[in-house]
């Protein structure tokens, strides 16, 4: 990497409204891929991984800039949605100066943050091709296509977590439907009582003929977000007529985002089905790898 620009405050610059760009060697101006590392929208954290992102890309002639956006903490969605686009406007606007090249942007991103890279390309003006890494796509269905036995394995609330020393207990089911769960906190109350809300804040309201291309990864044994989110978000954009392309990974959990890329071990007997201009093909095996991902990005920026 030959330039980090970091701590870049866009909008009033404050409650870690901040991007961390890493520029290629050279003049540029350079196509940029904006990165969002996931958090469950809990934590102003998303510029997190931005160097291992960088590290793959700016060999290849590609910016990366490492998006953080408000947590639920600081303010409760349409927020987040604001801040991802006054994060495009001010990279656009200031493009010039940082290197960039403000009509080649893409989205990456893993867990809440493929939610905001989705989100990103589907809303906001400016994004031409998005990388969601599992994410929450239709925040409404979540509970119902959870795999057995994950309701309480995972998403219990913090104070029980602390109080059991990490360890979940028997009782309820606590889901994301949950009062507490990510999600309602994403929402400032509970997700099935907010459903318009909650409509307006999945990306599948917004798969439609103008949706830009898209590839997506997600895995069969994913514990919090759950493979349906990915394959439906896949399925809505292909009948919409989208450029799309849904990798499944049958061993694959929810993370380590990098190891969709680099483990064999979690890579193993991967499948992949696309649709270009209504066109679908049917399931063949495939090897994901961070080319898959650049070449997806040299395509369509």
């Amino acid at each position: 990497m030959a330039k980090e620009l970091k701590d870049i405050a866009y909008g009033e610059g404050l409650d870690g409204r901040l991007i961390d760009v890493y520029l290629p060697d050279g003049e540029g101006p350079w196509p940029l891929v904006i990165w969002s590392r996931g958090s469950g929208w809990l934590a102003d954290t998303g510029r997190d991984d931005a160097d291992v992102v960088a590290r793959q890309l700016n060999p290849r002639g590609f910016a990366v800039a490492g998006l953080a956006i408000r947590s639920s903490a600081q303010t409760r969605f349409p927020g987040q949605l604001r801040d991802i686009e006054e994060a495009i406007r001010h990279l656009r606007t200031n493009a010039p100066s940082y290197g960039l090249d403000p009509d080649r942007i893409g989205a990456l991103g893993e867990s809440s943050g493929g939610w905001a890279a989705a989100m990103a390309a589907l809303t906001v003006d400016g994004i031409r091709a998005a990388v969601a890494v599992y994410p929450p796509t239709d925040l409404l269905s979540m509970d119902e296509q959870m795999l057995p036995g994950t309701l309480q394995e995972f998403t219990l609330p913090q104070s029980q977590l602390r109080s059991t020393g990490g360890t979940p207990t028997p009782g309820s089911p606590y889901g994301h439907d949950d009062p507490e769960s990510a999600e309602s906190r994403l929402l400032g109350g509970p997700l099935q009582e907010r459903p318009e809300l909650a409509r307006r804040a999945s990306p599948l309201t917004y798969a439609d003929q103008d949706a830009p291309p898209f590839l997506i990864l997600h895995g069969k044994g994913d514990r919090i977000v759950p493979y349906r989110q990915g394959e439906l978000f896949y399925q809505a954009l292909a009948k919409a007529g989208a450029d799309v392309e849904l990798i499944t990974l049958p061993h694959a959990d929810h993370g380590p985002w990098n190891d969709f890329l680099t483990d064999p071990r979690v890579k193993r007997e991967a499948l992949t089905v696309s649709s270009r201009e209504g066109e679908r093909t049917g399931a063949r095996p495939c090897d994901p790898s961070w080319d898959t991902v650049v070449d997806f990005f040299h395509r369509h920026l």
